[in-house]
């Protein structure tokens, strides 16, 4: 009787020690009978897999984030395409007749460089003939060693401002900030169920945890019944209640480890090897504690719209649309084009004649005007349209998240008090187990309050694990909301993307 009180203390003090976690008490869970068992052990002495682990990991390793910073990259290129509107263009052109009455040789080269604040564009050109052309090819004729000619083309109303050409490079740098805004929400997407799946499973862990030491403890107290029923001091009535109690608390603990094997699958989509393989986590792995991410460094509704990627996704998009819009008003002007040009012969006198010789200098302007254009008038109709709907969708998105981190702000207040609460919780449940074993082991009380002060400490001990999970989970939600990197660790890929 000595030696089966002596294993009911043992056993209530491996209890005790899975909800508070002083010095003494992890020293005793070490000691604890259910550490040698295969499974998840009760206390690890390293450290266990942390969330920094996890989050660095996906961060790296995550394909979807890959894909997202892909597409970005795809986005540098495209700004560099629209560059090419801008590329030095050379031409050359010539002819030579073979037979014929005229014997003419004509070649010529022009660089053209578009310009990047009009319109317009300068040409330098330079050609050269041999021989003689017909009347109607007059042009044709240089002196002896060709003519040189620069040329100006400037826009005055249509094209002066905006144009095609700049209207393309604009829009590319605008895409490819919007990339990056879609790689970082995509990005902050990933952390944030990376949290979920990492707490789910240390929360499993910690679930089986709590329903092996309860089949240490049924395991022990069938082995004293049994040999208090062989001494004629129980009936035998109750080793079969307990033997039934103790398949419970199997199936419990069988359950809780089959969650805690496809929590540590779900894992392994965050938490990958050096090569970006998914790593299944052992329970070994398991941390003695649930770490908590750290809380949110500003909540404040206008520091958090300021880091938020989806409002400045809908800002790009508006400053995609006014650019729209002020192409589209420019073709509703006139095109007015100013030219100015200089040329100059040089070399003996061709068979042109001297009125190559002198220095020559042209300006002139062409004009054209569409007399309704409806087209222009109804894209800019669409772009204005399009521009009102944004800043529409912008004021909802405001108020959504404003709402949204009050809720989780509210949220995490009663997760915190609630955590406190069940742990207080779980001590006084653990008094009460350990107090009516022991009562059972005096005969003062009787095995259905024994196993019912058990059973409402690990339940205790799941609620308190429960509460504890859903204090970690809103304060990664409100971390997410808030766009907090620093806690996402996405500082060092993202924090170009959005300034506070």
């Amino acid at each position: 009787m000595r030696r089966s009180a002596s294993l009911a203390s043992l056993t209530a003090l491996a209890l005790v020690s899975l909800t508070a976690p002083t010095p003494a008490q992890a020293q005793a869970r070490t000691q604890a009978p259910a550490a040698a068992t295969q499974g998840v052990q009760p206390v690890r002495q390293a450290k266990g897999l942390q969330l920094e682990e996890v989050l660095a990991s996906s961060r790296r390793f995550a394909p979807s984030i890959l894909e997202a910073l892909a597409n970005a990259r795809a986005a540098d290129g495209r700004v560099l395409a629209s560059e090419g509107a801008f590329d030095l263009l050379f031409t050359g052109e010539g002819f030579s007749r073979i037979t014929g009455f005229y014997d003419g040789t004509y070649v010529q080269g022009k660089a053209i460089q578009p310009l990047t604040n009009n319109g317009g564009q300068i040409e330098a050109s330079y050609r050269v003939s041999r021989g003689d052309f017909p009347v109607y090819e007059d042009y044709s004729f240089t002196d002896r060693l060709g003519e040189l000619k620069v040329r100006g083309v400037f826009a005055l109303l249509r094209d002066r401002y905006i144009d095609d050409r700049r209207f393309g490079q604009r829009n590319a740098l605008i895409e490819r900030d919007m990339a990056g805004l879609d790689a970082l929400i995509i990005a902050i997407g990933v952390q944030q169920r990376a949290i979920q799946a990492y707490g789910q499973w240390v929360a499993a862990g910690q679930q089986v945890q709590v329903y092996r030491a309860q089949v240490q403890l049924a395991e022990d107290r069938q082995d004293g019944i049994s040999r208090q029923v062989q001494l004629g001091a129980r009936a035998a009535i109750l080793l079969t209640e307990n033997q039934q109690n103790l398949l419970r608390r199997q199936s419990l603990l069988v359950a809780a480890e089959r969650d805690l094997a496809n929590a540590a699958q779900r894992l392994s989509l965050f938490w990958r090897d050096n090569d970006g393989r998914p790593r299944v986590a052992t329970p070994a792995d398991l941390p003695a504690r649930l770490p908590m991410i750290p809380a949110a460094r500003a909540t404040d509704p206008a520091a958090v719209l300021a880091r938020r990627p989806d409002i400045k996704l809908i800002e790009q998009r508006l400053e995609q649309g006014e650019t729209r819009l002020e192409l589209e008003r420019n073709r509703l002007l006139p095109s007015l084009r100013l030219f100015a040009e200089a040329g100059q012969d040089f070399g003996e006198q061709g068979l042109g004649g001297r009125s190559r010789d002198p220095f020559e200098a042209v300006v002139g302007f062409t004009f054209s005007m569409p007399l309704q254009n409806r087209a222009a008038k109804g894209q800019v109709a669409a772009a204005e349209a399009n521009i009102n709907a944004l800043e529409w969708r912008r004021r909802q998105s405001e108020e959504q998240i404003i709402a949204e981190i009050e809720q989780l702000s509210t949220n995490l207040t009663a997760a915190e008090r609630l955590a406190v609460l069940a742990r207080d919780e779980e001590v006084q449940a653990d008094k009460l187990a350990a107090g009516e074993r022991r009562l059972f082991q005096a005969g003062a009380s009787d095995f259905f309050l024994v196993n019912l002060r058990e059973d409402a400490a690990a339940n205790a001990s799941i609620r308190r694990l429960d509460a504890e999970f859903r204090l970690a989970q809103a304060r990664a939600d409100l971390v997410a909301v808030a766009a907090d990197l620093d806690s996402l660790q996405l500082t060092d890929d993202f924090a170009g993307v959005v300034q506070p």
